[in-house]
C-alpha cells in the first residue's frame, strides 16, 4: 500500500521533511511548529526581541572599542575605522550566509555564536594591547603584529555577529510564524535601537568610567548571559539533555574566564605599561582626552612624559621646545599664545625671554594641566612656568577659541600640538587654522610650529609649510638635530631665522604641493 503525502514546498530538498527549509537532508529530523515555550508566544517574542537589543548594543561597543584602542596604538583615527568597519561588514556578510547551515539547529547555534562571541570580543582589548606591548618593539615582521592581529579579530567577531542575525530570525518564527516582512521589520527595529544604545554608552558610559579593557570583558559577560539565558531558559525545548549541560558548562566557563580577566586587569595593565615605558612608570591615567605617563624624575632619574604613548615631555624634548620657541621670539613677543603646551614645557622657554608681559595657554586637558602644575617631576622640569602671575591657561579647544580672538591680539604664536598626521590634530594644521592664526596675530606677529620630522616624512613636512603659505603667512622653514623639523612664519615679511648651533634654515621644498584644508586634509 502506498502512503499518500503532502505536496513537496517549492524548492524544498526531495526526501526532506515536510516545513523543513529548503536544503534540509533528507532523514534529518526538524521541528516544523512552534517552539515549546515556558512563556506565553507574545511574551517570548519579545524575549528574542530584548536579546536582540542586547546582541546589537554589544556588537556596536566591540566595534567602536576596536576603533578607539587601534587608533591610540597605531595612530590615524581615520584609517584605523576604515580597516575596523569595512573588515567587520565583510565579515558580517559571510557569517550570515555560513548561518544558514546552522538553522535547523538555530537554538543550539546561536548559543554556540554568542559563548564564541562573547569570549572573543571581550578578550579582545586585551590581546590586541598585549601584542602591541609585548612584541612592539621587536622590530621585523612583528612590527606589524597589531595590525595583523586586528583585523584577525575583526573578522572573527564580524563573521560572529553576522551569523547572529539568521539565527535569531529562525528562533522569532520558532515562537509565533509571521509573514518575512513583518519578522524582518522587527528583528531590525530592535536591532538599530541596540545599536544606538551601545554607541551612546561606549563614549559617555563605559569609557569613562571603566576604560577600554573593562569595557570590553563587561560587555562580553553580557553578551554570553543574554544568549545563554534565551536559550536555556526559552528554547530550552530544542536542546537535548547533553546540549543543554554543554551550552551551561560553556556559558560558566566563559564567564569565569571573562571575570578572571576583569581581576587582573589593573595587573595586566601595569605590566604592559611597563613593558611599553619601561619599569619607572610613576603616574599614568587616562584623562578623557588623552593616556597620559610619566616615567622617572626622582631620585636623580630624566623624567619622560608620554602623551598617548608619544614622547612629548624630557630633557630631550626641552631642546625641542628651545628649537620650537626661541626663533619665534626674535622680535616684539610681549604678548604670546601657547596652543596646546599644558605640560608648561614651552610656556618655560617664552618666560625665559626678557620683556614677555602676558602668556596665554590653551589647552583641551585640565588633567595635564593639574599634573603639569602638582607633579613634582614635571613641574621641577617646566620651572613652575604654570604658577608664574603672567601665564593665564584657558582649558578650551584650540581651533574654537582661535575663532574667539580679537584679531591683533597676540605678538607671537607658538603650535606646541600634536604631530599632523595623527588624524585628531590634521584640523589644527589646516588652512583655516593658520587663517585664524594670522587674524590674531599683530603687525609683523610670528607664529612657530613643529611640522613634523624632515627625513622620514617629507610629504608631511613640505605640505605643513605649503598650508602656512597659502593662509597668506611668509614662511621660513628650518630644522635640528634629530630630524624635527619646524616651520617660522609671519604675517609681513618673511621672518629673519636666528638658528642656535645644530639648527639650520632648509631650502625651498618642492613644488606641486596643495594646501590641506578641513574638508580635505592632506597629511
Amino acid at each position: 500500500m502506498i502512503e499518500p503525502h503532502a505536496p513537496a514546498q517549492p524548492g524544498a530538498t526531495p526526501g526532506a521533511q515536510p516545513g523543513a527549509p529548503p536544503g534540509t537532508p533528507p532523514g534529518v529530523p526538524y521541528r516544523p511548529g512552534p517552539a515549546r515555550l515556558p512563556v506565553r508566544p507574545d511574551t517570548g517574542r519579545f524575549l528574542v526581541l530584548v536579546c536582540v537589543f542586547v546582541c546589537a548594543a554589544c556588537g556596536l561597543v566591540y566595534e567602536l572599542e576596536l576603533v578607539a584602542l587601534a587608533s591610540y596604538l597605531m595612530g590615524d583615527s581615520v584609517t584605523q575605522a576604515s580597516v575596523v568597519l569595512s573588515v567587520m561588514v565583510f565579515a558580517m556578510g559571510i557569517g550570515s550566509l555560513a548561518a544558514k547551515r546552522l538553522r535547523r539547529l538555530a537554538a543550539a547555534g546561536f548559543a554556540a555564536v554568542e559563548v564564541a562571541l562573547a569570549l572573543t570580543g571581550g578578550c579582545s582589548a586585551m590581546a590586541l594591547y598585549a601584542v602591541f606591548a609585548w612584541t612592539g618593539g621587536w622590530g621585523g615582521l612583528w612590527a606589524n603584529g597589531p595590525r595583523v592581529l586586528l583585523v584577525v579579530v575583526c573578522l572573527a567577531i564580524g563573521l560572529l555577529i553576522g551569523a547572529e542575525v539568521p539565527l535569531l530570525m529562525e528562533l522569532i518564527q520558532r515562537v509565533r510564524r509571521q509573514d518575512a516582512g513583518g519578522a524582518v521589520a522587527d528583528l531590525f527595529a530592535a536591532d538599530y535601537v541596540g545599536a544606538l544604545v551601545g554607541g551612546l554608552a561606549f563614549p559617555f558610559l563605559l569609557l569613562p568610567f571603566l576604560g577600554q579593557l573593562t569595557s570590553c570583558l563587561l560587555i562580553g559577560a553580557v553578551n554570553v548571559i543574554a544568549g545563554g539565558a534565551l536559550v536555556l531558559g526559552l528554547f530550552r525545548g530544542d536542546l537535548t539533555r547533553r546540549t543543554r549541560r554543554l551550552v551551561l558548562v560553556a556559558n560558566v566557563a566563559v564567564l569565569a574566564v571573562l571575570a578572571s580577566a576583569a581581576v587582573l586587569v589593573d595587573d595586566f595593565e601595569r605590566a604592559a605599561r611597563h613593558a611599553v615605558y619601561g619599569d619607572e612608570v610613576r603616574v599614568a591615567l587616562h584623562t578623557g582626552v588623552q593616556e597620559v605617563v610619566l616615567t622617572g624624575g626622582t631620585h636623580g632619574r630624566p623624567m619622560a612624559l608620554y602623551l598617548d604613548g608619544r614622547l612629548r615631555g624630557g630633557h630631550d624634548q626641552i631642546r625641542y621646545r628651545q628649537a620650537l620657541v626661541r626663533p619665534a621670539m626674535n622680535g616684539p613677543h610681549a604678548r604670546v599664545l601657547v596652543l596646546g603646551g599644558g605640560d608648561g614645557l614651552a610656556a618655560r622657554e617664552v618666560l625665559a625671554r626678557p620683556g614677555t608681559h602676558r602668556v596665554d595657554i590653551v589647552d583641551l586637558d585640565p588633567a595635564l594641566i593639574r599634573l603639569a602644575r602638582t607633579d613634582p617631576g614635571l613641574s621641577r622640569l617646566n620651572w613652575h612656568a604654570l604658577d608664574d602671575p603672567r601665564v593665564r591657561v584657558t582649558v578650551a579647544d584650540t581651533f574654537r577659541r582661535l575663532r574667539e580672538t580679537p584679531p591683533g591680539t597676540y605678538d607671537v604664536v607658538i603650535a606646541d600640538l600634536p604631530d599632523p598626521g595623527i588624524t585628531a590634530s590634521t584640523k589644527l594644521y589646516s588652512q583655516e587654522f593658520y587663517g585664524l592664526v594670522r587674524r590674531a596675530l599683530s603687525a609683523g606677529g610670528r607664529l612657530a610650529v613643529h611640522a613634523g620630522p624632515v627625513d622620514t616624512r617629507p610629504h608631511t613636512f613640505w605640505t605643513v609649510e605649503t598650508t602656512m603659505r597659502a593662509a597668506g603667512l611668509r614662511t621660513a622653514p628650518y630644522r635640528t638635530r634629530g630630524d624635527w623639523g619646524f616651520v617660522l612664519a609671519a604675517t609681513g615679511a618673511r621672518p629673519d631665522l636666528r638658528l642656535a648651533p645644530g639648527e639650520r634654515p632648509l631650502p625651498a621644498g618642492p613644488a606641486g604641493l596643495r594646501a590641506s584644508t578641513l574638508v580635505h586634509p592632506r597629511y
